[in-house]
């Protein structure tokens, strides 16, 4: 019987597939989601139906342009987005009325009456979504193995698999291999398909053959709630409903994944959004299934950001548990650092940084390039680095991706050895004595910056500007300017001038030190250079660089022919004045790093400067050979840690996060990795 219902079901997608129009493919796993399918391409002739026998072979099929679309769990989300297959989320499924219903909150379900504790768990059964699935999997997996409650030595004694068969009785545990262990529980054939009955979150809780269930905190029917209770992680116990006191972990909620497409992505959701007459949230018609193509909780579908990667979409804390699942725990963790560094030039002093850490003494470095800034930071998120320091701009960006400041630059010797106040520094409008320029005459002139969406040379100076035009288009201000990082057609990127190769220079206006008019002393030379008419730096870059100082370009610079511009000031002041003349107080640049790494990094970083923090040797980390603040400001004399726990906003202080999330409303002055990373917030609050 359900051969000859599976061959109608194809004959009526070779039927529907005949339409000579674009068609979105759906990609299902068994004959129940290909019976929804068929009936949603029926209602919107949009859709086509792709059968595959699981969801691996779906990711195949979509990254080979066989299929196109298939909704999935966090877990699977995270194989989809590796360098294999390179898909990508494009969709999310929403699960009430607030933003945090983008989240699932993986709990650990149990019947009421039973008198065991998640510390107790060891030998009891087990029942899970499936292997590799978020809620039902990597996060209880994940729990127990840091809670120490689960012994596991890593990949290279044996598999989790074996760890977690090895811990529990008997499981039901889809996805693993037929005749294990993990499947003594299951009723099917143990896949992660509808063939298996126990498959997903609400097979989970049927048949009552467990002790315990995986599963999302909205799986149980209301009307069925009061059989059962939560394991919290204290080890006590809660009613269903205090799941957000009483869970395992919060995770990402399903997406609907597909290539990196933008023209596809748009496809698939208009395709979606014109399927109203059709229940793509309900199982109901489909008898013994649940959670069909899309979530049957699923109250609604957002748009996910352009641009967004399945790291960005999972956060970095998930990440992280899911690579320690895939990697495994090291008994011994390498003593090295994973140091990301943006451009030619860093890489070069990251690579003599790491030739210097030969020896068994110190940790060694292994550096990481990167092309941006943001992009050292999703390579960070995402495992492939460990840290790198920024801009507190920047540190923003990096907090709401789920990152945290572990050190600071401290720029007072004095302050090194009695740590006092945590360093920063003013942001400063710097005019030639001879331009007769004062704030109120700004506009209309060119601009000199250290980088879009750095502090000094855009947040601060750029804050203030739209607080008194409340303009967010910046190129009405400044006629043009220099402000690397913005888009090459933008006006701001008119005055920038690469490395100055006459032919094929692909480093005109990057946010690197490929460009000469980038950071400090770029913006400063800009001005120098007469490529504008205001330089937005810090109050030292004059004095780094002129009157003897600083590099070739700098020589014979005279630091008396640059004047400081501010408002509230009719006439231009001496560099001097900067105490009293300055566009605010920034915060110093900090090291970032995921919250898992921050004590490795505080300790590493802390046996680095004892051996290159001087003034003196064959490298010194504070110090630029080749260019200007490579890896770390010059002006800084040693790195303090940030007390543990300390939150970026907590850090970058009440001021500072006024002007930017003032500034923050001017959507260009937003980084595209920060939409992404504040899409869910969950992201942020693991």
């Amino acid at each position: 019987m359900q051969t000859l219902l599976l061959a109608a079901l194809l004959g009526s997608l070779a039927a529907v597939s005949a339409v000579p129009t674009e068609k979105v493919r759906w990609c299902v796993k068994s004959e129940k989601e290909l019976e929804k399918c068929v009936a949603l391409a029926a209602k919107a002739p949009a859709f086509a139906c792709s059968l595959k026998p699981d969801t691996m072979e779906c990711i195949k099929a979509i990254a080979a342009g066989e299929a196109d679309a298939i909704t999935l769990d966090g877990g699977d989300i995270y194989i989809a987005g590796m360098n294999d297959f390179g898909l990508a989320p494009i969709i999310a499924e929403d699960y009430g009325t607030t933003s945090s219903d983008r989240c699932s909150y993986a709990v650990a379900v149990v019947k009421k009456g039973t008198a065991f504790n998640i510390k107790e768990l060891q030998g009891k059964k087990s029942c899970h979504s499936g292997v590799g699935e978020s809620a039902g999997w990597n996060a209880p997996v994940g729990t127990l193995l840091a809670m120490n409650l689960m012994p596991w030595a890593g990949v290279e004694d044996s598999s989790v698999e074996d760890a977690v068969s090895s811990f529990f009785s008997a499981s039901c545990a889809p996805g693993s291999a037929a005749g294990s262990k993990l499947c003594q529980l299951c009723a099917g054939d143990c896949s992660r398909t509808h063939r298996e009955p126990f498959y997903g979150c609400q097979g989970s809780l049927q048949d009552g053959a467990g002790d315990v269930a995986f599963v999302t905190h909205h799986t149980v029917p209301d009307s069925e709630k009061p059989h059962y209770e939560l394991l919290c992680r204290d080890g006590s116990r809660a009613p269903l409903d205090e799941y957000r006191t009483c869970h395992l972990a919060r995770v990402s909620a399903n997406a609907v994944v597909s290539r990196k497409d933008p023209q596809l992505a748009d496809l698939i959701w208009n395709s979606l959004s014109s399927a109203q007459d059709f229940r793509l949230f309900s199982s109901e018609d489909y008898p013994h299934s649940t959670d069909l193509m899309f979530k049957d909780s699923t109250a609604r579908l957002v748009r996910v950001p352009a641009d967004t990667d399945a790291f960005l979409y999972l956060g970095a804390e998930y990440v992280s548990i899911v690579g320690s699942l895939w990697r495994g725990i090291q008994v011994t963790a390498p003593r090295s650092i994973r140091w990301c560094a943006v451009g030619h030039a860093e890489t070069a002093k990251c690579d003599m940084w790491s030739i210097n850490n030969m020896g068994d003494d110190y940790p060694a470095i292994d550096c990481r390039p990167g092309t941006t800034v943001e992009g050292c930071i999703k390579m960070i998120m995402s495992g492939q680095a460990d840290a790198m320091a920024v801009d507190a701009g920047q540190v923003y960006t990096a907090g709401k991706c789920g990152l945290v400041p572990a050190m600071v630059e401290q720029y007072s010797a004095d302050l090194c050895s009695n740590p006092g106040e945590q360093s920063s520094y003013y942001a400063v409008a710097v005019v030639k004595r001879s331009s007769g320029l004062t704030w109120d005459t700004l506009k209309g002139h060119r601009s000199c910056h250290t980088g879009l969406g750095r502090s000094a040379g855009w947040i601060m100076p750029m804050g203030l500007i739209y607080s008194q035009t409340r303009d967010c288009d910046f190129t009405q201000f400044f006629s043009s300017g220099c402000a690397p990082g913005s888009e090459l057609s933008s006006s701001f990127c008119a005055q920038c001038v690469g490395t100055r190769r006459a032919v094929g220079d692909e480093s005109k206006c990057k946010a690197s030190a490929e460009e000469q008019y980038y950071g400090y002393a770029g913006a400063f030379r800009c001005l120098v250079e007469g490529a504008g008419d205001v330089a937005f730096i810090k109050h030292t870059t004059v004095p780094e660089n002129s009157n003897g100082k600083g590099p070739v370009w700098a020589l014979g610079l005279n630091a008396d022919d640059y004047q400081l511009i501010c408002p509230g000031q009719a006439a231009a002041v001496d560099i001097s004045e900067y105490a009293t003349c300055n566009l605010g107080a920034a915060p110093a640049n900090a090291v970032v790093t995921r919250p898992e790494t921050r004590d490795k990094v505080v300790k590493m970083l802390d046996e680095q400067q004892a051996q290159f923090g001087g003034s003196d040797g064959p490298f010194r980390m504070f110090h630029s050979d080749s260019g200007n603040n490579l890896l770390f400001k010059d002006s800084t004399k040693c790195l303090q840690a940030i007390p543990k726990g300390t939150s970026y906003d907590t850090f970058l202080g009440e001021g500072y996060m006024t002007t930017i999330k003032a500034l923050r409303q001017c959507s260009e002055s937003t980084p595209e990795l920060e939409i992404s990373c504040a899409f869910r917030p969950c992201q942020q609050e693991l």
